[in-house]
């Protein structure tokens, strides 16, 4: 039988058939996915397809294909810097949340997740939540911090899950869509989801005044039916996004705004680093590319992702 996966939690995940029944299924035996050496052989928003065993009184699931993904995300597991993990499959369209403060959101974590998103062809919208919250100065700052990203093509939209600020114009982006919503823990992901569907009643946390962080409320991936049309996949809280299986060469494919001119640098295998009359180069001396941008594609570059913030978002 065909389904869908709507929750994962480790070793056992809850199967949706197309006949709407949910079903708690584990993998037949030692399953692998070639080329994915992941923690996770099966993601939220994976369709499977699933034979029914009777155990007592219980049925349960047994995941015998996995079906081609569309698309996924994925980043590498944290402190095992060697191994990967799906975050979800099947994207329709991803929501990166970001705050200014409460918990911080740095350019650096934004870009790496747009990296990944742009890696494996999956659309990003940058939500900049609490702005119920902020003063003038910081509304300043993000305001800047928007145009950054609308001027590379990103879209960006200022929300409060608490005031239900634009909380409608996000229902309209997600009618009929698979999307996931990710970011740091405490930007308000569960609150988020709590604003577009109330009944659901996820559950939500205060931020750690010791960490300037979110405690973790949501453990594993789950994905919920919407009921104004769609579905939304809650992701667990992400410290730092290490960029996975991206070869140096093709690196820049994924920043759109150097794949625009990269063809005018003198060398066809420039790195945009100590090479002789480098467009991308010239462009963030000329301030036509930000700084910040340019860092973070040098960050990525070095190979620096399991050392990420490691001041603010080291494990306790």
């Amino acid at each position: 039988m065909r389904g869908l996966v709507y929750k994962s939690t480790g070793s056992w995940y809850d199967v949706k058939l197309e006949s709407g029944k949910l079903i708690k299924s584990r993998l037949k035996g030692k399953f692998r996915i070639q080329g994915i050496k992941s923690t996770n052989p099966v993601a939220v928003g994976d369709y499977v397809d699933v034979k029914i065993e009777q155990k007592g009184d219980e049925e349960i699931g047994v995941i015998q294909i996995i079906e081609e993904r569309k698309n996924y995300i994925i980043r590498k597991s944290v402190n095992l810097s060697k191994q990967t993990h799906i975050i979800a499959s099947n994207i329709d369209l991803a929501f990166l949340m970001v705050t200014y403060n409460n918990p911080p959101t740095s350019t650096t974590f934004i870009d790496r997740f747009l990296v990944s998103a742009e890696a494996y062809h999956i659309p990003v919208v940058l939500l900049f939540n609490k702005m119920d919250t902020y003063n003038l100065e910081e509304k300043v700052e993000l305001k800047y911090l928007a145009e950054l990203y609308r001027n590379i093509g990103y879209e960006c939209h200022g929300i409060s899950a608490e005031t239900g600020l634009q909380i409608d114009f996000v229902k309209e982006l997600m009618k009929g869509k698979t999307c996931m919503l990710s970011g740091h823990s405490g930007v308000g992901k569960s609150s988020l989801i709590n604003a577009l569907q109330p009944g659901l009643n996820i559950k939500t946390s205060t931020i750690s005044l010791q960490h300037a962080q979110g405690q973790h409320t949501t453990t594993f991936a789950e994905m919920h039916e919407l009921n104004f049309g769609g579905r939304i996949i809650d992701t667990p809280g992400i410290r730092g996004f290490g960029v996975v299986d991206i070869e140096n060469q093709e690196l820049t494919d994924y920043f759109p705004e150097f794949f625009k001119i990269k063809q005018d640098c003198k060398f066809n295998n420039c790195l945009h680093v100590s090479e002789p009359k480098c467009a991308i180069k010239s462009a963030v001396e000329e301030g036509e590319i930000e700084l910040s941008r340019y860092e973070s594609y040098l960050q990525i570059l070095k190979g620096e992702d399991e050392n990420y913030r490691k001041d603010i978002y080291a494990e306790k």
